[in-house]
């Protein structure tokens, strides 16, 4: 399974970018995206998840309301819209898939992150 992040970049505070997360789906089920965050000193923060059959949202605290992930299945592709974004949410993005084999056995596995850089 791979995944690739992209739709990072730099942005001034109050702006928006769209993450997406496009995995190559393997053989096992797929179970749930998240993302997550990891800014420099710092460690990583989940920001964002949703489950493969999308009944099940949740996001962090501090994204709420601002925030919005969704997902393509048709694409294999989870997207994270981030909005009015704050200079302390500088940080490299990261999404996982959970997959899970026939025995119930769960895998996690990682992008390599995008970069998002919010200035004033």
């Amino acid at each position: 399974v791979q995944l690739v992040e992209s739709g990072g970049g730099s942005v001034q505070a109050g702006g928006s970018l769209r993450l997406s997360c496009t995995a190559s789906m393997g053989t096992f089920r797929s179970i749930g995206v998240g993302w997550f965050r990891q800014a420099p000193g710092k460690d990583l923060e989940f920001v964002a998840g949703v489950s493969w059959t999308g009944v099940s949202i949740v996001y962090a605290d501090s994204v709420k309301r601002r925030f919005t992930i969704s997902r393509d299945n048709a694409k294999s592709t989870v997207y994270l819209e981030m909005n009015s974004l704050k200079i302390e949410e500088t940080a490299k993005y990261y999404c996982n898939i959970r997959k899970r084999d026939p025995g119930s056995v769960t895998y996690l596995y990682w992008g390599q992150g995008t970069q998002v850089t919010v200035s004033t």
